[in-house]
Protein backbone atom coordinates (compact mmCIF):
# COMPACT_ATOMS: atom_id res chain seq x y z
CA UNK A 1 0.00 0.00 0.00
CA UNK A 2 1.10 3.80 -1.05
CA UNK A 3 1.20 6.09 1.84
CA UNK A 4 -0.60 9.01 -0.57
CA UNK A 5 -2.81 6.38 -1.23
CA UNK A 6 -4.27 5.56 2.45
CA UNK A 7 -5.76 7.23 4.93
CA UNK A 8 -3.03 7.19 8.28
CA UNK A 9 -4.22 10.84 10.28
CA UNK A 10 -1.56 11.26 12.24
CA UNK A 11 -1.25 13.94 15.31
CA UNK A 12 0.93 15.41 17.95
CA UNK A 13 -1.71 16.16 20.42
CA UNK A 14 -4.20 14.00 22.13
CA UNK A 15 -7.09 14.78 24.04
CA UNK A 16 -7.20 15.08 27.74
CA UNK A 17 -9.32 12.34 28.95
CA UNK A 18 -6.66 10.15 26.87
CA UNK A 19 -4.82 8.98 30.21
CA UNK A 20 -3.48 5.10 29.15
CA UNK A 21 -0.44 4.82 26.74
CA UNK A 22 -2.38 2.64 24.58
CA UNK A 23 -4.92 5.33 24.22
CA UNK A 24 -2.85 7.90 23.75
CA UNK A 25 -0.58 6.46 20.79
CA UNK A 26 -4.10 5.09 19.21
CA UNK A 27 -5.20 8.50 18.51
CA UNK A 28 -1.75 9.90 17.96
CA UNK A 29 -0.98 7.19 15.23
CA UNK A 30 -4.18 6.97 13.64
CA UNK A 31 -5.37 3.84 14.64
CA UNK A 32 -8.65 5.48 15.79
CA UNK A 33 -11.18 7.84 16.52
CA UNK A 34 -13.84 8.44 19.39
CA UNK A 35 -17.57 8.78 17.80
CA UNK A 36 -18.74 8.89 21.25
CA UNK A 37 -17.98 8.42 24.81
CA UNK A 38 -16.55 4.76 25.01
CA UNK A 39 -17.50 3.98 21.19
CA UNK A 40 -14.76 4.52 18.21
CA UNK A 41 -14.55 3.99 14.69
CA UNK A 42 -11.09 2.23 13.62
CA UNK A 43 -8.96 3.42 10.93
CA UNK A 44 -7.39 1.53 8.47
CA UNK A 45 -3.95 1.08 10.28
CA UNK A 46 -6.31 -0.25 12.86
CA UNK A 47 -8.68 -2.60 11.17
CA UNK A 48 -5.54 -4.13 9.92
CA UNK A 49 -4.28 -5.16 13.22
CA UNK A 50 -7.22 -6.24 14.19
CA UNK A 51 -7.76 -8.46 10.72
CA UNK A 52 -4.63 -10.00 11.45
CA UNK A 53 -5.61 -10.76 15.22
CA UNK A 54 -8.93 -11.80 14.53
CA UNK A 55 -7.51 -13.87 11.74
CA UNK A 56 -4.83 -15.71 14.50
CA UNK A 57 -8.19 -16.11 16.59
CA UNK A 58 -10.12 -17.70 13.81
CA UNK A 59 -7.20 -20.29 12.88
CA UNK A 60 -6.62 -21.39 16.74
CA UNK A 61 -10.21 -21.72 17.29
CA UNK A 62 -10.85 -23.47 13.84
CA UNK A 63 -7.65 -26.14 14.98
CA UNK A 64 -9.10 -26.26 18.44
CA UNK A 65 -12.35 -28.05 16.57
CA UNK A 66 -15.11 -25.46 17.29
CA UNK A 67 -17.27 -24.16 14.11
CA UNK A 68 -17.85 -20.59 14.07
CA UNK A 69 -21.45 -19.05 13.23
CA UNK A 70 -22.92 -15.87 13.86
CA UNK A 71 -25.97 -14.60 15.74
CA UNK A 72 -27.65 -11.59 16.00
CA UNK A 73 -26.35 -8.97 18.04
CA UNK A 74 -29.70 -7.56 19.65
CA UNK A 75 -31.35 -10.56 21.78
CA UNK A 76 -34.86 -11.29 22.78
CA UNK A 77 -34.83 -9.74 26.41
CA UNK A 78 -37.17 -13.02 27.73
CA UNK A 79 -34.05 -15.39 26.78
CA UNK A 80 -32.29 -13.06 29.70
CA UNK A 81 -34.91 -12.90 32.12
CA UNK A 82 -34.91 -16.75 31.88
CA UNK A 83 -31.74 -16.89 33.18
CA UNK A 84 -32.03 -14.20 35.76
CA UNK A 85 -29.41 -12.30 34.09
CA UNK A 86 -31.45 -9.52 32.37
CA UNK A 87 -31.21 -8.31 36.69
CA UNK A 88 -27.66 -9.39 37.07
CA UNK A 89 -26.18 -6.85 34.55
CA UNK A 90 -28.62 -3.92 35.94
CA UNK A 91 -27.77 -0.80 34.22
CA UNK A 92 -24.87 -1.92 32.23
CA UNK A 93 -27.05 -3.72 29.58
CA UNK A 94 -28.63 -1.84 26.60
CA UNK A 95 -32.25 -1.95 26.26
CA UNK A 96 -34.58 -1.53 23.52
CA UNK A 97 -37.96 -2.13 22.02
CA UNK A 98 -38.95 -2.72 18.66
CA UNK A 99 -41.88 -1.32 17.12
CA UNK A 100 -44.51 -3.56 18.17
CA UNK A 101 -42.99 -2.95 21.84
CA UNK A 102 -41.21 -6.55 22.31
CA UNK A 103 -38.09 -6.00 24.22
CA UNK A 104 -34.93 -6.58 23.04
CA UNK A 105 -31.46 -6.10 24.75
CA UNK A 106 -27.92 -5.80 22.63
CA UNK A 107 -26.10 -8.70 24.18
CA UNK A 108 -22.80 -7.83 26.20
CA UNK A 109 -22.26 -11.44 25.47
CA UNK A 110 -24.11 -14.81 23.95
CA UNK A 111 -24.82 -17.36 26.40
CA UNK A 112 -28.46 -17.30 25.95
CA UNK A 113 -28.50 -17.37 22.20
CA UNK A 114 -26.04 -20.20 21.69
CA UNK A 115 -27.74 -22.13 24.46
CA UNK A 116 -31.35 -21.38 22.56
CA UNK A 117 -29.89 -22.50 19.47
CA UNK A 118 -28.40 -25.83 21.19
CA UNK A 119 -32.07 -26.58 22.46
CA UNK A 120 -33.34 -26.57 19.39
CA UNK A 121 -31.54 -28.87 17.78
CA UNK A 122 -29.62 -31.46 20.05
CA UNK A 123 -31.82 -34.48 21.01
CA UNK A 124 -29.15 -36.87 21.68
CA UNK A 125 -25.63 -38.02 23.48
CA UNK A 126 -24.53 -38.85 19.86
CA UNK A 127 -24.32 -35.24 19.32
CA UNK A 128 -22.05 -34.21 21.91
CA UNK A 129 -19.51 -32.51 22.22
CA UNK A 130 -19.51 -30.05 20.11
CA UNK A 131 -18.40 -26.44 20.31
CA UNK A 132 -19.62 -22.97 18.54
CA UNK A 133 -17.94 -19.69 18.54
CA UNK A 134 -18.06 -16.41 16.95
CA UNK A 135 -16.56 -13.38 16.39
CA UNK A 136 -18.50 -9.84 16.96
CA UNK A 137 -19.60 -7.07 18.21
CA UNK A 138 -20.66 -6.62 21.97
CA UNK A 139 -22.15 -3.77 23.52
CA UNK A 140 -22.01 -2.99 27.49
CA UNK A 141 -23.00 0.41 28.75
CA UNK A 142 -20.14 1.16 31.20
CA UNK A 143 -20.73 3.77 33.30
CA UNK A 144 -17.37 5.39 33.27
CA UNK A 145 -15.98 4.36 30.21
CA UNK A 146 -12.23 4.64 30.12
CA UNK A 147 -8.90 3.61 28.76
CA UNK A 148 -10.01 3.78 25.17
CA UNK A 149 -10.02 0.11 23.67
CA UNK A 150 -9.49 -1.24 27.09
CA UNK A 151 -12.85 -0.30 28.43
CA UNK A 152 -15.34 0.87 26.03
CA UNK A 153 -18.81 0.62 25.22
CA UNK A 154 -18.82 -1.05 22.27
CA UNK A 155 -16.21 -4.17 21.46
CA UNK A 156 -15.29 -6.64 19.18
CA UNK A 157 -14.96 -10.41 21.33
CA UNK A 158 -14.78 -13.80 20.99
CA UNK A 159 -16.85 -15.68 22.48
CA UNK A 160 -17.10 -19.44 22.25
CA UNK A 161 -19.73 -22.42 23.57
CA UNK A 162 -19.25 -26.28 24.27
CA UNK A 163 -21.77 -28.29 24.91
CA UNK A 164 -20.97 -31.96 26.17
CA UNK A 165 -22.62 -35.23 27.54
CA UNK A 166 -20.52 -35.42 30.72
CA UNK A 167 -17.86 -33.90 33.06
CA UNK A 168 -15.07 -35.91 31.74
CA UNK A 169 -16.12 -33.92 28.07
CA UNK A 170 -16.01 -31.21 29.47
CA UNK A 171 -13.09 -31.15 30.83
CA UNK A 172 -11.62 -32.16 27.52
CA UNK A 173 -13.66 -29.07 25.93
CA UNK A 174 -12.47 -26.68 28.32
CA UNK A 175 -8.62 -28.10 28.37
CA UNK A 176 -8.48 -27.32 24.22
CA UNK A 177 -9.79 -23.84 24.37
CA UNK A 178 -7.19 -23.39 27.54
CA UNK A 179 -4.40 -24.21 25.09
CA UNK A 180 -6.10 -22.70 22.12
CA UNK A 181 -5.91 -19.45 23.79
CA UNK A 182 -1.67 -20.12 25.06
CA UNK A 183 -1.26 -20.21 21.47
CA UNK A 184 -3.37 -17.24 20.49
CA UNK A 185 -1.93 -14.61 23.23
CA UNK A 186 1.66 -15.84 22.10
CA UNK A 187 1.13 -15.75 18.79
CA UNK A 188 0.05 -12.40 19.17
CA UNK A 189 3.35 -11.46 20.48
CA UNK A 190 1.85 -11.02 24.42
CA UNK A 191 3.26 -11.52 27.78
CA UNK A 192 0.70 -12.88 29.76
CA UNK A 193 -0.17 -14.88 32.88
CA UNK A 194 -3.07 -17.04 33.92
CA UNK A 195 -4.62 -16.79 37.10
CA UNK A 196 -7.55 -18.56 38.69
CA UNK A 197 -10.62 -16.26 38.47
CA UNK A 198 -14.26 -15.76 39.90
CA UNK A 199 -17.07 -16.89 36.84
CA UNK A 200 -19.27 -13.82 38.36
CA UNK A 201 -22.40 -13.22 36.17
CA UNK A 202 -21.27 -16.20 33.81
CA UNK A 203 -21.89 -18.66 36.99
CA UNK A 204 -20.27 -21.91 37.04
CA UNK A 205 -17.62 -24.05 39.02
CA UNK A 206 -14.59 -22.73 37.16
CA UNK A 207 -12.60 -20.41 35.50
CA UNK A 208 -8.90 -19.25 34.51
CA UNK A 209 -8.79 -15.21 33.39
CA UNK A 210 -5.68 -14.58 31.14
CA UNK A 211 -3.79 -11.07 31.90
CA UNK A 212 -1.04 -8.92 30.61
CA UNK A 213 0.42 -7.31 33.00
CA UNK A 214 0.99 -3.60 33.21
CA UNK A 215 0.40 -0.65 34.89
CA UNK A 216 -2.53 0.49 32.71
CA UNK A 217 -4.82 -2.48 34.20
CA UNK A 218 -7.33 -2.07 35.43
CA UNK A 219 -7.67 -5.60 37.05
CA UNK A 220 -5.37 -6.75 39.99
CA UNK A 221 -3.36 -10.01 39.76
CA UNK A 222 -2.57 -11.37 43.07
CA UNK A 223 0.10 -13.75 43.40
CA UNK A 224 3.37 -15.17 45.80
CA UNK A 225 6.70 -14.63 44.56
CA UNK A 226 7.62 -18.69 43.65
CA UNK A 227 5.04 -18.76 41.15
CA UNK A 228 2.64 -21.53 43.37
CA UNK A 229 -0.19 -19.21 43.44
CA UNK A 230 -1.88 -16.55 40.64
CA UNK A 231 -5.33 -15.35 41.12
CA UNK A 232 -7.66 -12.02 40.17
CA UNK A 233 -8.07 -10.13 43.01
CA UNK A 234 -11.66 -11.14 43.29
CA UNK A 235 -10.84 -14.51 43.39
CA UNK A 236 -8.18 -15.05 45.74
CA UNK A 237 -7.99 -16.44 48.88
CA UNK A 238 -6.46 -15.37 51.78
CA UNK A 239 -5.23 -16.93 55.44
CA UNK A 240 -7.39 -16.17 58.08
CA UNK A 241 -5.73 -13.63 60.87
CA UNK A 242 -4.34 -15.08 63.85
CA UNK A 243 -7.05 -14.98 66.76
CA UNK A 244 -6.47 -12.36 69.49
CA UNK A 245 -6.98 -13.83 73.11
CA UNK A 246 -10.60 -13.21 74.51
CA UNK A 247 -10.07 -10.43 76.97
CA UNK A 248 -11.36 -11.67 80.51
CA UNK A 249 -11.73 -8.26 81.94
CA UNK A 250 -12.99 -6.07 78.73
CA UNK A 251 -15.33 -3.26 80.39
CA UNK A 252 -19.26 -3.61 79.35
CA UNK A 253 -20.25 -2.23 75.72
CA UNK A 254 -21.29 0.99 75.57
CA UNK A 255 -23.44 3.51 73.21
CA UNK A 256 -21.55 6.11 72.43
CA UNK A 257 -23.38 9.40 70.51
CA UNK A 258 -21.70 10.17 67.20
CA UNK A 259 -23.49 12.48 65.52
CA UNK A 260 -23.86 12.59 61.25
CA UNK A 261 -20.34 10.52 61.77
CA UNK A 262 -21.21 7.36 59.44
CA UNK A 263 -17.90 6.47 57.78
CA UNK A 264 -15.73 4.59 59.13
CA UNK A 265 -12.86 7.30 58.77
CA UNK A 266 -15.01 9.98 60.08
CA UNK A 267 -16.07 7.34 63.25
CA UNK A 268 -12.41 7.03 63.61
CA UNK A 269 -11.62 10.22 63.93
CA UNK A 270 -14.13 10.55 66.73
CA UNK A 271 -13.31 8.03 68.67
CA UNK A 272 -9.35 8.11 68.01
CA UNK A 273 -9.34 4.50 66.74
CA UNK A 274 -8.19 3.02 63.77
CA UNK A 275 -10.09 0.94 60.84
CA UNK A 276 -8.32 -2.33 62.09
CA UNK A 277 -10.19 -2.19 65.39
CA UNK A 278 -13.53 -1.44 63.74
CA UNK A 279 -16.40 -3.96 62.30
CA UNK A 280 -18.42 -2.51 59.26
CA UNK A 281 -22.01 -4.33 59.25
CA UNK A 282 -23.22 -4.05 55.48
CA UNK A 283 -26.71 -4.99 54.67
CA UNK A 284 -27.13 -6.77 51.06
CA UNK A 285 -30.23 -8.17 49.78
CA UNK A 286 -30.21 -11.29 48.29
CA UNK A 287 -33.07 -12.75 46.28
CA UNK A 288 -35.74 -12.70 49.05
CA UNK A 289 -33.42 -12.51 51.68
CA UNK A 290 -31.73 -9.79 53.90
CA UNK A 291 -27.89 -10.60 54.87
CA UNK A 292 -25.45 -9.16 56.93
CA UNK A 293 -21.54 -9.03 56.40
CA UNK A 294 -19.56 -8.21 58.39
CA UNK A 295 -16.14 -7.22 57.62
CA UNK A 296 -12.88 -5.79 59.63
CA UNK A 297 -12.81 -1.68 58.98
CA UNK A 298 -10.25 -1.48 56.98
CA UNK A 299 -11.07 -4.35 54.68
CA UNK A 300 -13.76 -4.53 51.89
CA UNK A 301 -16.47 -7.05 51.05
CA UNK A 302 -15.69 -9.45 48.32
CA UNK A 303 -19.32 -9.97 46.29
CA UNK A 304 -17.65 -12.73 44.20
CA UNK A 305 -16.77 -14.31 47.44
CA UNK A 306 -20.04 -13.46 49.19
CA UNK A 307 -22.26 -14.68 46.07
CA UNK A 308 -20.54 -18.17 45.85
CA UNK A 309 -21.20 -18.61 50.12
CA UNK A 310 -24.55 -17.71 49.11
CA UNK A 311 -24.83 -20.19 46.40
CA UNK A 312 -24.52 -17.72 43.56
CA UNK A 313 -27.64 -16.22 44.43
CA UNK A 314 -27.55 -12.48 42.76
CA UNK A 315 -26.93 -9.67 45.67
CA UNK A 316 -27.34 -5.79 45.69
CA UNK A 317 -26.47 -3.49 48.55
CA UNK A 318 -29.71 -2.83 50.55
CA UNK A 319 -31.72 0.37 49.86
CA UNK A 320 -32.27 2.70 52.93
CA UNK A 321 -35.73 1.41 53.58
CA UNK A 322 -34.34 -1.90 53.98
CA UNK A 323 -31.22 -0.96 55.82
CA UNK A 324 -33.69 0.60 57.91
CA UNK A 325 -35.96 -1.83 58.25
CA UNK A 326 -33.95 -4.29 59.54
CA UNK A 327 -31.15 -2.40 61.86
CA UNK A 328 -33.61 0.35 63.39
CA UNK A 329 -31.28 3.01 61.94
CA UNK A 330 -29.96 5.42 58.98
CA UNK A 331 -27.36 3.75 56.89
CA UNK A 332 -24.23 4.21 58.44
CA UNK A 333 -25.02 2.93 61.87
CA UNK A 334 -25.53 -0.84 61.18
CA UNK A 335 -24.19 -2.72 64.13
CA UNK A 336 -23.56 -6.41 64.64
CA UNK A 337 -25.33 -6.78 67.98
CA UNK A 338 -29.13 -8.39 68.12
CA UNK A 339 -28.77 -8.16 63.84
CA UNK A 340 -29.19 -11.85 64.04
CA UNK A 341 -33.11 -11.62 64.80
CA UNK A 342 -33.77 -8.99 62.19
CA UNK A 343 -32.20 -10.46 58.95
CA UNK A 344 -32.09 -13.68 57.56
CA UNK A 345 -28.57 -14.72 57.83
CA UNK A 346 -25.23 -12.76 59.48
CA UNK A 347 -21.79 -13.78 57.42
CA UNK A 348 -18.46 -12.59 59.47
CA UNK A 349 -15.18 -12.38 57.58
CA UNK A 350 -12.31 -14.28 59.44
CA UNK A 351 -10.36 -11.47 60.13
CA UNK A 352 -13.59 -10.30 62.63
CA UNK A 353 -13.99 -13.37 63.93
CA UNK A 354 -10.31 -13.30 65.03
CA UNK A 355 -10.75 -9.84 67.17
CA UNK A 356 -11.07 -9.62 70.62
CA UNK A 357 -12.98 -6.36 70.80
CA UNK A 358 -15.47 -4.58 68.77
CA UNK A 359 -16.18 -1.06 67.81
CA UNK A 360 -19.57 -1.16 65.40
CA UNK A 361 -22.35 0.72 64.09
CA UNK A 362 -24.90 0.34 67.64
CA UNK A 363 -28.33 -0.01 65.02
CA UNK A 364 -29.35 3.50 66.43
CA UNK A 365 -28.73 6.96 64.46
CA UNK A 366 -25.99 8.38 65.36
CA UNK A 367 -24.47 6.06 67.66
CA UNK A 368 -21.97 3.47 67.70
CA UNK A 369 -21.43 0.96 70.49
CA UNK A 370 -17.43 0.21 71.61
CA UNK A 371 -16.27 -2.52 73.95
CA UNK A 372 -17.92 -5.55 71.98
CA UNK A 373 -16.96 -8.65 72.74
CA UNK A 374 -17.42 -11.61 70.36
CA UNK A 375 -18.93 -14.63 72.65
CA UNK A 376 -19.87 -12.10 75.39
CA UNK A 377 -22.27 -9.20 73.95
CA UNK A 378 -22.18 -11.20 70.50
CA UNK A 379 -23.39 -14.90 69.61
CA UNK A 380 -20.78 -16.00 67.41
CA UNK A 381 -22.74 -19.32 66.98
CA UNK A 382 -25.71 -17.91 65.28
CA UNK A 383 -23.06 -16.57 62.35
CA UNK A 384 -20.97 -17.99 59.61
CA UNK A 385 -17.36 -17.43 59.89
CA UNK A 386 -16.02 -17.13 56.14
CA UNK A 387 -12.99 -15.79 54.32
CA UNK A 388 -15.34 -12.80 52.43
CA UNK A 389 -12.93 -9.88 51.86
CA UNK A 390 -11.13 -8.81 49.25
CA UNK A 391 -7.20 -9.60 49.90
CA UNK A 392 -4.39 -6.66 51.11
CA UNK A 393 -0.92 -6.26 50.92
CA UNK A 394 0.20 -8.18 54.14
CA UNK A 395 -2.48 -10.91 53.81
CA UNK A 396 -0.44 -14.48 53.20
CA UNK A 397 -1.94 -17.76 51.27
CA UNK A 398 -0.53 -21.31 52.64
CA UNK A 399 1.82 -18.77 54.48
CA UNK A 400 3.36 -17.36 51.93
CA UNK A 401 3.38 -13.55 51.43
CA UNK A 402 0.98 -12.65 48.79
CA UNK A 403 2.28 -9.67 46.53
CA UNK A 404 -0.14 -7.42 43.87
CA UNK A 405 0.35 -6.04 40.18
CA UNK A 406 -2.35 -5.02 37.51
CA UNK A 407 -2.97 -6.30 34.80
CA UNK A 408 -5.41 -6.20 31.39
CA UNK A 409 -8.05 -9.19 31.20
CA UNK A 410 -7.58 -10.23 27.67
CA UNK A 411 -9.42 -13.73 28.06
CA UNK A 412 -11.29 -15.93 30.37
CA UNK A 413 -12.47 -19.62 30.24
CA UNK A 414 -15.30 -20.94 32.28
CA UNK A 415 -17.11 -23.94 33.00
CA UNK A 416 -20.50 -23.62 33.19
CA UNK A 417 -22.01 -26.69 34.12
CA UNK A 418 -25.65 -26.83 33.67
CA UNK A 419 -26.59 -23.17 34.50
CA UNK A 420 -27.80 -22.01 31.16
CA UNK A 421 -28.72 -25.34 29.72
CA UNK A 422 -31.58 -25.98 32.78
CA UNK A 423 -32.95 -22.49 32.27
CA UNK A 424 -33.06 -22.73 28.81
CA UNK A 425 -34.04 -26.60 27.87
CA UNK A 426 -30.33 -27.20 26.16
CA UNK A 427 -31.35 -31.51 27.23
CA UNK A 428 -30.32 -34.27 25.55
CA UNK A 429 -31.26 -38.15 25.96
CA UNK A 430 -28.19 -40.35 27.07
CA UNK A 431 -27.20 -44.06 26.42
CA UNK A 432 -29.82 -44.89 28.62
CA UNK A 433 -32.88 -42.55 27.51
CA UNK A 434 -32.82 -40.45 30.24
CA UNK A 435 -32.63 -36.65 29.68
CA UNK A 436 -29.80 -34.92 30.33
CA UNK A 437 -29.07 -31.54 30.53
CA UNK A 438 -26.12 -30.26 28.42
CA UNK A 439 -22.65 -29.67 30.42
CA UNK A 440 -21.29 -26.11 29.53
CA UNK A 441 -18.41 -24.12 28.80
CA UNK A 442 -17.96 -20.93 27.71
CA UNK A 443 -14.77 -18.91 26.17
CA UNK A 444 -14.41 -15.34 25.70
CA UNK A 445 -11.40 -13.09 24.07
CA UNK A 446 -11.17 -9.30 24.01
CA UNK A 447 -9.91 -9.10 20.48
CA UNK A 448 -9.54 -5.17 20.52
CA UNK A 449 -8.13 -6.07 24.51
CA UNK A 450 -5.59 -7.48 22.43
CA UNK A 451 -4.95 -4.68 20.43
CA UNK A 452 -4.66 -2.21 23.15
CA UNK A 453 -2.39 -4.71 25.16
CA UNK A 454 0.20 -5.05 22.41
CA UNK A 455 0.79 -1.31 22.38
CA UNK A 456 0.85 -1.36 25.90
CA UNK A 457 4.00 -3.64 25.89
CA UNK A 458 5.61 -2.05 23.37
CA UNK A 459 5.81 1.36 22.74
CA UNK A 460 8.72 3.98 23.48
CA UNK A 461 9.17 7.53 23.75
CA UNK A 462 8.31 7.84 20.17
CA UNK A 463 5.42 5.24 19.36
CA UNK A 464 4.49 2.30 18.34
CA UNK A 465 6.68 -0.83 18.73
CA UNK A 466 4.33 -3.85 17.20
CA UNK A 467 4.58 -7.48 17.24
CA UNK A 468 5.17 -8.53 13.73
CA UNK A 469 1.59 -10.82 13.76
CA UNK A 470 -0.32 -8.10 14.04
CA UNK A 471 1.46 -4.77 12.92
CA UNK A 472 -0.26 -2.97 10.24
CA UNK A 473 1.87 -3.72 7.48
CA UNK A 474 5.31 -5.82 8.33
CA UNK A 475 7.79 -3.73 6.40
CA UNK A 476 7.86 -0.02 5.73
CA UNK A 477 9.60 1.65 2.49
CA UNK A 478 10.46 4.67 3.73
CA UNK A 479 11.66 6.94 0.01
CA UNK A 480 13.62 10.09 1.97
CA UNK A 481 14.35 12.00 -1.04
CA UNK A 482 10.82 11.35 -3.09
CA UNK A 483 11.30 14.47 -5.43
CA UNK A 484 14.53 12.76 -6.75
CA UNK A 485 13.82 10.75 -9.98
CA UNK A 486 16.77 7.74 -8.93
CA UNK A 487 15.77 7.64 -5.17
CA UNK A 488 12.08 7.29 -6.11
CA UNK A 489 12.92 4.86 -8.74
CA UNK A 490 15.02 2.82 -6.30
CA UNK A 491 12.68 3.25 -3.21
CA UNK A 492 9.71 2.06 -6.14
CA UNK A 493 11.09 -0.99 -7.27
CA UNK A 494 11.94 -2.18 -3.53
CA UNK A 495 8.56 -1.98 -2.69
CA UNK A 496 7.37 -3.41 -5.67
CA UNK A 497 10.04 -6.58 -5.53
CA UNK A 498 9.10 -7.17 -1.58
CA UNK A 499 5.62 -7.37 -2.71
CA UNK A 500 5.90 -9.87 -4.81
CA UNK A 501 7.43 -12.12 -1.82
CA UNK A 502 4.82 -12.18 0.14
CA UNK A 503 5.36 -9.46 2.45
CA UNK A 504 2.49 -7.33 3.77
CA UNK A 505 4.55 -3.06 2.85
CA UNK A 506 3.63 -0.08 3.29
CA UNK A 507 5.73 2.62 0.83
CA UNK A 508 5.74 5.86 2.21
CA UNK A 509 5.95 7.81 -1.09
CA UNK A 510 4.76 11.23 0.75
CA UNK A 511 6.22 14.63 -0.52
CA UNK A 512 7.28 15.47 2.64
CA UNK A 513 10.43 15.84 4.22
CA UNK A 514 12.55 12.86 5.45
CA UNK A 515 12.28 14.42 9.21
CA UNK A 516 8.78 14.07 9.16
CA UNK A 517 8.65 10.25 7.57
CA UNK A 518 10.87 8.84 10.06
CA UNK A 519 8.62 10.47 13.10
CA UNK A 520 5.68 9.09 11.54
CA UNK A 521 7.48 5.86 10.78
CA UNK A 522 8.29 5.61 14.59
CA UNK A 523 5.05 6.37 15.55
CA UNK A 524 3.02 3.89 14.36
CA UNK A 525 5.57 1.44 14.78
CA UNK A 526 5.99 -0.93 11.38
CA UNK A 527 8.54 -3.29 12.43
CA UNK A 528 11.32 -3.34 9.55
CA UNK A 529 12.20 0.02 7.86
CA UNK A 530 13.46 0.54 4.61
CA UNK A 531 15.45 3.77 4.09
CA UNK A 532 15.81 4.65 0.60
CA UNK A 533 17.92 8.39 0.23
CA UNK A 534 20.02 10.01 -2.06
CA UNK A 535 23.15 10.22 0.05
CA UNK A 536 23.52 6.06 0.76
CA UNK A 537 22.04 5.15 -3.05
CA UNK A 538 24.88 7.16 -4.48
CA UNK A 539 26.67 4.58 -2.75
CA UNK A 540 24.99 1.42 -3.56
CA UNK A 541 23.69 1.24 -0.35
CA UNK A 542 20.02 1.63 1.57
CA UNK A 543 19.22 1.18 5.42
CA UNK A 544 17.27 -1.68 7.48
CA UNK A 545 16.42 -0.84 10.63
CA UNK A 546 14.22 -2.38 13.19
CA UNK A 547 11.43 -0.48 14.88
CA UNK A 548 12.43 -2.52 18.34
CA UNK A 549 16.30 -1.34 18.09
CA UNK A 550 18.48 1.33 17.79
CA UNK A 551 21.53 0.27 15.46
CA UNK A 552 20.74 0.55 11.52
CA UNK A 553 21.78 -2.01 9.34
CA UNK A 554 23.12 -0.55 6.07
CA UNK A 555 23.01 -3.29 3.00
CA UNK A 556 23.95 -3.08 -0.77
CA UNK A 557 20.93 -2.40 -2.67
CA UNK A 558 21.02 -5.24 -5.09
CA UNK A 559 20.47 -7.57 -1.58
CA UNK A 560 18.16 -5.27 0.60
CA UNK A 561 15.40 -7.69 -0.49
CA UNK A 562 16.89 -11.02 0.86
CA UNK A 563 18.07 -9.04 3.87
CA UNK A 564 14.23 -7.97 4.53
CA UNK A 565 13.39 -11.23 4.11
CA UNK A 566 15.57 -13.14 6.45
CA UNK A 567 14.42 -10.30 9.09
CA UNK A 568 11.03 -10.63 8.79
CA UNK A 569 11.32 -14.52 9.12
CA UNK A 570 12.97 -13.56 12.24
CA UNK A 571 10.81 -12.29 13.81
CA UNK A 572 7.64 -14.33 12.90
CA UNK A 573 10.35 -17.18 13.93
CA UNK A 574 10.50 -15.72 17.59
CA UNK A 575 6.67 -16.39 18.04
CA UNK A 576 6.27 -19.40 16.85
CA UNK A 577 9.09 -20.28 19.14
CA UNK A 578 6.53 -19.46 22.23
CA UNK A 579 3.85 -21.01 20.52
Amino acid sequence: MRYSKTFIPTVKEVPADAETISHKLMIRAGIFRKVASGTYAYLPLGWRSLLKIIAIVRQEMDRAGALEIVVPSMHPRELWDQTGRSADYGPTMFHLEDRHGRAHVLGPTAEEVFTYIAACEISSYKQLPFNLYQISPKFRDEFRPRFGAIRSREFIMKDAYSFDANPEQLEQSYRKMYDAYCRIFERCGLDYVIVEAESGEMGGSGSHQFTIPCESGEDTIVYTADGTYAANLERAAVDPVAKAALPADAPPMQDVNTPNVGSIEAVCAFLKTQPAQMVKTLIYTAGEDVVAVLVRGDHDVNEEKLRGALGGAHIELADEATIMKATGAHVGFAGPVGLADSVGKVLIDHAVAAMDVWIGGANRTDYHTVNIVPGRDFDMGRAQVLDLRLAVPGDTYRGKELLFKKGIEVGQVFKLGTKYSVKLGAKFLDENGHEQPCLMGCYGIGVNRILASAIELGNDASGIIWPISIAPYEVLVTCVNQEDPEVAAAAERIYEDLMGRGLDVLYDDREARGGVKFKDADLIGIPVRVTVGKKSLAEGNVEIKLRRESDREIVAIEAVCERVVERVAMLKSELRCKA
